[in-house]
């Protein structure tokens, strides 16, 4: 396992200059510079802006003064929130998004592994319906939809839950709900389908006729195996959350990475994108080392070759 981990972090370093290298390079042939929305500032001073921070220098050689500062740990400056760092702004909004992410990514594992679960072994029956009609709007919908709707319903009519900030355990509600509606009608869609599949294999009849009830050989037997799919996919499923904090954030307020990210691409700012699309990858591939980590408990046969 040890070995696994050291591994992974060795392929890390070349893919996250990859991700560094591309991400770069597409910020630049975009069309507009960092002070071009700036219309009243005279030419004279965004010469000068440029020059402060090396961008009226050729593009390889930014490319080089940048990748010499990532390997220092400097991941640059913003040019729109003045005097402040990229590490400085992410050092503040990532605790934010690690929250809301992870209590968004628990939600739908405790919404959807279950009621996935409960759809299957009452197939054909209302639970069934009822459950694949909640994740089927889950997937249908997009998340700003739900976000509006739940702002509309909790707070503009019942009053019950704020609309938007991160002041208070209240205000986590909203946007943990929504950000975790989606991936938990995926999961509980492919948890139903897993189990459904694990339902008729032999050693589930001999189970069952050797007296052990239904949900009693659902969650002694037929869970436990039935999760490895849906382990699977919690790596993808991140990014699926990860992306949509985007929105999420900016929709409620959220001071998080994806609010900052949102921003940033609006105004052109080179290293807070940059530096935010690195803390992104760096999350993905500590969650696809979990997921394969996580493997060898699930089932001990399933061994990660070192």
């Amino acid at each position: 396992m040890f070995a696994l981990i050291v591994k992974r972090i060795l392929l890390a370093i070349p893919v996250l200059l990859v991700v560094a290298s591309l991400t770069f390079v597409l910020v630049r042939i975009v069309p507009g510079g960092p002070f071009d929305a700036d219309k009243n500032l005279p030419p004279e001073i965004i010469a000068n802006l440029n020059a402060k921070y090396h961008l009226d220098k050729p593009v390889p050689e930014q490319y080089l003064l940048y990748l010499g500062r990532l390997a220092q740990g400097d991941l640059g400056v913003s040019y729109k929130y003045v005097n402040r760092t990229v590490n400085d702004i992410l050092a503040d909004a990532f605790p934010v998004s690690l929250q809301l992410g992870t209590i968004s990514l628990t939600l739908a594992v405790l919404i959807g592994v279950p009621l996935g679960a409960i759809a299957a072994v009452c197939r054909g029956r209302k639970e069934d319906v009822i459950a694949m009609f909640l994740s089927t709007l889950g997937i249908s919908v997009p998340g700003f939809v739900i976000g509006a709707t739940l702002i509309f319903v909790f707070a503009i009519k019942l009053r019950v839950l704020p609309v938007g900030l991160w002041e208070s355990p209240w205000h986590v509600v909203l946007p943990a709900v929504t950000l975790a509606f989606s991936p938990a009608a995926y999961l509980a869609r492919l948890t139903r389908a897993s189990v459904l599949e694990i339902v008729e294999k032999d050693w589930v009849r001999t189970a069952r006729s050797k007296g052990l009830s239904q949900w009693n050989t659902v969650l002694k037997h037929i869970l436990r195996n039935s999760l490895i799919p849906v382990v699977t996919v919690l790596g993808p499923l991140t990014a699926i959350v990860i992306t949509g904090s985007f929105v999420v954030e900016y929709i409620y307020a959220i001071p998080g990475m994806g609010r900052f990210f949102i921003t940033a691409v609006m105004n052109r700012d080179y290293d807070l994108i940059l530096g935010t699309t690195l803390v992104f990858a760096v999350l993905l591939i500590i969650a696809n080392t979990f997921v394969d980590l996580a493997y060898q408990f699930l089932d001990p046969r399933m061994r990660i070759e070192d």
